[in-house]
């Protein structure tokens, strides 16, 4: 049983342009490799929406797209789309709805994504050859997750998920969970991730993989099961200012499910200067040597730990932002080069991290947040 993953298909930009025209050669030159497998899957990162809708109150886009999407990665030899990710509810009940009426109009599976909360944790099993495959899908929690009330993605839920494993292995050959999240732009996985994602494989995972971080990680073999800490783009288009190595280059991981699991990795450049398509146009022994670095820091606990800190420290002003008290975007920019004060005194920041460290506390941060953002 062969089963092909890919990362986040998201078209916007030229690629929105082409397929609204009918046009879905932005997949020809992957489809052998996808077409090869018994079964291909790929994160669809933009709900198709169909009906009049209003974007969601939100931090970062909101994504839509028509069911010409859909019909895309279909064409293209796509069996399956995950829809366990960040942007799933942007258009709310409407887009949730229509994606996966979409789905169904083209005969293409779904999982991590439902019109309601039961809906959104289905485990999906596929019988190919005889034997049956399981496959769970999570995001980690931002605007997309179901609720009792409304339709969304399957939250990473650490403890749900493993009695979702736990049901998943009782009743197929193999489970795959494939997880969307990790920190954008940074290729490695943080020591969270790693811990998780360990346990997923201890709690009966065969595989996971993982994808959200708009550029591709390494891997690593945990007690015999292979886990992939980012896969990159598939087919997402930006504008010049956003478009660079790490955004265009990804790959797709194939997955041989036997006794012992046998993969291969299929890079490829994506949407770059030149061309607005997924191509193969990949310098193989650069790629390999990429990934045997990153490797190399996955394995070693000490180090991977330790890169973190220092992007966190060096390369990431996220905390220090939201703790100011500015929210235009020009006075944030003279925050972070220092020549404005900062009004968040040392207590403040205690206080802060007591709600946040702690589980009660964040339960009463985060529920309060929730009542007054009305989600």
């Amino acid at each position: 049983m062969k089963v092909l993953i890919a990362g986040d298909f998201v078209p916007r930009h030229r690629i929105a342009e082409q397929i609204e025209d009918g046009d879905f050669r932005c997949l020809d030159e992957v489809k052998p490799v996808i077409q090869s497998a018994d079964y291909a899957i790929v994160n669809f990162e933009s709900p198709v929406v169909i009906r009049n809708a209003k974007p969601i109150g939100k931090t970062g886009p909101n994504l839509r797209c028509t069911e010409k999407a859909i019909e895309c990665v279909a064409q293209a030899g796509f069996n399956c789309v995950t829809l366990a990710n960040n942007h799933f509810r942007d258009f709310g009940q409407i887009g949730v709805e229509d994606t996966i009426d979409s789905c169904e109009k083209y005969g293409v599976d779904y999982v991590g994504g439902g019109k309601t909360k039961q809906g959104a944790e289905r485990i999906l099993y596929k019988t190919i050859y005889g034997q049956t495959l399981a496959i769970i899908n999570v995001c980690e929690n931002e605007w997309s997750i179901a609720s009792e009330y409304y339709g969304g993605s399957n939250p990473l839920n650490p403890i749900r998920n493993y009695y979702a494993i736990h049901e998943a292995k009782k009743n197929a050959d193999y489970v795959l969970v494939i997880v969307h999240g990790g920190i954008e732009g940074y290729n490695l996985p943080t020591p969270r991730m790693l811990e998780t994602y360990h346990f997923f494989v201890d709690s009966g995972a065969d595989a996971v993989v993982n994808h959200h971080q708009h550029c591709y990680s390494g891997y690593e073999e945990y007690h015999g099961k292979p886990i992939f800490y980012g896969l990159g783009n598939f087919c997402f288009d930006t504008t010049s200012v956003y478009r660079n190595e790490l955004w265009i280059q990804g790959f797709m991981v194939e997955l041989q499910f036997s006794e012992t699991i046998i993969f291969r990795l299929f890079p490829y450049k994506q949407c770059d200067e030149d061309y607005s398509a997924v191509k193969n146009q990949v310098d193989k022994d650069l790629f390999v040597s990429s990934i045997e670095q990153l490797n190399y820091t996955i394995a070693n606990v000490n180090q991977l730990e330790q890169q973190y800190r220092s992007y966190i420290s060096q390369g990431s002003s996220i905390a220090k932002n939201i703790l100011a008290p500015y929210t235009n975007s020009i006075v944030r920019k003279l925050y972070a080069k220092g020549f404005l004060p900062s009004f968040v005194s040392k207590y403040r920041k205690n206080q802060l991290l007591a709600y946040i460290q702690c589980e009660s506390h964040r339960d009463i941060l985060l529920q309060g947040l929730l009542n007054e953002c009305n989600v």
